[in-house]
């Protein structure tokens, strides 16, 4: 359902209605003051029955908390998840079906927002992404939610997710008063991270291999390349024992590179990122990772980016060293994951006991309320 389905301006005297409605009942709740991920000093309710959701995937968070059902509370969202990562929103809606019934808002940060809808239904709390605060601030939203007695609070998964994924965790715990589960993945978050820090403060300098992150390879096969710096995937590298190839050129979180740039230094390492984006952009050459992707799809993809023009000449496709991960990583505090196959991939003798497959089905397992099943993460096949 669209909320531009819904009447286009509710009337200025509906929004008074609604705001005031809304005001009464937060005033009336059990509160608690926070601190939010953007440093803001948030009172929110606790245990809020409604809440909407300014990016779709936060779903990947609140299913660890809410496991008996990650929608009980969740009430409008944005159709992100919908639109790049169908396997997953598929998944979630056969154990969930009351997910295809979720308005979404599109992004709270421009003008298709409909903010008079999100208070009509009784909104308590809007989650948004660090990431966007100060698009949040210009246009102001968190204002205009506050005016009307709703909380705005956000999280990090994406700008630095290895600091802000245990304090964002534990932020939402406090609010769904869900301390207990939250203590339970945080812990085995840490646990799983040190796995691998244990090990890569030993390795020299010199041993760390130079490695190229291609960020969602293939989405657009006339395009190419938009690389990581020493951030989200690229911050990965580095702790999992790589020296990231953006790292080391430029400052921030990504930037487009040329083609040229990396045949020149030509990357002992390749690792590309790819996701169901088949629905999104039918043209994409992507290796369809996720929960609906076979073996065979991502061999098949694999080996097509590695064809491409130029690329069987380097180093890391000759050699077998050309991979490929699940993009969705990037933005979900299950990349713990995705680190343990980097270090695999990297130095694969010290990290030989490490096993990824069984980490990434102990995580369903215990944290998540649907099974594992599809590929998230490939190498190049390679003969000889």
């Amino acid at each position: 359902m669209k909320v531009g389905s819904l009447t286009a301006g509710l009337c200025s005297a509906a929004l008074a209605i609604a705001t005031c409605f809304a005001s009464a009942t937060f005033a009336n709740a059990e509160t608690i003051t926070v601190t939010d991920i953007a440093g803001r000093t948030v009172e929110v309710e606790k245990n809020p029955s409604k809440v909407v959701l300014g990016e779709g995937r936060m779903i990947y968070t609140i299913a660890l908390l809410d496991q008996d059902n990650p929608f009980k509370r969740v009430v409008g969202w944005k159709d992100d998840m919908v639109r790049f990562d169908p396997d997953a929103y598929r998944k979630y809606r056969e154990a969930f079906p009351q997910a295809a019934d979720l308005p979404s808002f599109g992004s709270p940060y421009s003008d298709e927002w409909n903010l008079e809808a999100v208070i009509s239904l009784g909104t308590e709390v809007v989650l948004m992404n660090l990431g966007n605060l100060l698009k949040a601030q210009e246009s102001g939203i968190i204002d205009k939610l506050a005016e009307a007695g709703v909380a705005t609070v956000f999280v990090d998964f994406r700008q630095d997710p290895t600091q802000n994924t245990v304090p964002s965790i534990q932020l939402l715990g406090r609010i769904f008063d869900e301390r207990d589960a939250a203590d339970a993945f945080t812990d085995y978050y840490q646990s799983q991270m040190k796995l691998i820090f244990s090990r890569v403060e030993a390795i020299p300098a010199e041993e760390r291999p130079i490695v190229f992150i291609e960020r969602a390879a293939g989405y657009n096969p006339a395009k190419c390349c938009s690389t990581f710096g020493a951030a989200n995937l690229g911050r990965l590298v580095d702790l999992a024992g790589g020296r990231n190839w953006g790292s080391l050129k430029f400052p921030g979180f990504a930037t487009n590179v040329s083609l040229e740039a990396i045949f020149s230094d030509d990357p002992e390492i390749i690792i590309g990122t790819g996701g169901n984006w088949s629905e999104a952009n039918p043209d994409t050459a992507a290796v369809l990772f996720g929960y609906e992707a076979t073996d065979e799809m991502v061999k098949e993809r694999l080996g097509a980016l590695a064809a491409r023009e130029g690329w069987s000449d380097l180093s890391a496709v000759k050699s077998g060293r050309f991979h490929s991960v699940y993009h969705q990583f990037y933005n979900s505090p299950y990349h713990f994951v995705a680190m343990q196959a980097f270090a695999k991939w990297i130095h694969p003798e010290l990290f030989e006991d490490v096993n990824p497959d069984a980490t990434i089905k102990e995580l369903h397992e215990r944290f998540l309320p649907i099974d594992y099943s599809g590929v998230f993460w490939g190498s190049l096949e390679v003969e000889g």
